[in-house]
């Protein structure tokens, strides 16, 4: 089972295997500020959700493969030193992926490029960074990250220290 996930003109395509660590909506203040920064880019698509968070998909890192298109994938830092990586199809200025210099073990897919295919929602983090005054009701919301979502990602760091 994979998903895949396209830029806006179709030219870039990554394929997720399996089914995401899990899938939430960020409001950290980096989530907001880096992808504010990208959309200021000339003729830039919008990554964010209308209330100012980002939705992700967050896979095992050895499970993302980029099929098509690598070439148009330019990463961006909010600050030089940061090792997080903000990526953009440089094709269609379609925001992609998060991914990380050092060793993290997950890969952020902007859950938008999933169409059709995008899973279930699971719980919103770092409300307490929301720019909007409405609080969706909708999956569980939390100020900072949630033991729940610390553990998906220890579960997946193990999981792949273990084998496939």
């Amino acid at each position: 089972m994979y998903s895949t996930a396209t830029c806006a003109c179709g030219s870039v395509e990554i394929r997720a295997n399996e089914r995401p660590i899990v899938c939430a909506v960020c409001y950290c203040q980096d989530c907001q500020d880096g992808w504010r920064q990208l959309e200021a880019l000339p003729d830039a698509q919008s990554a964010r959700e209308a209330d100012g968070g980002m939705a992700y998909q967050l896979y095992r890192k050895d499970r993302v493969h980029c099929v098509a298109g690598e070439q148009h994938l330019r990463a961006y830092k909010l600050r030089e030193k940061s090792a997080t990586n903000r990526v953009v199809a440089t094709c269609c200025k379609t925001p992609m992926l998060i991914n990380f210099d050092d060793s993290k073990h997950w890969v952020s897919i902007c859950r938008p490029r999933f169409k059709g295919a995008q899973a279930p929602l699971e719980m919103r983090v770092c409300t307490k960074s929301r720019e909007a005054d409405d609080q969706p009701s909708d999956v569980p919301s939390h100020p900072g990250y949630p033991l729940r979502f610390i553990g998906k990602l220890l579960a997946a760091r193990l999981a792949m220290l273990l084998g496939p």
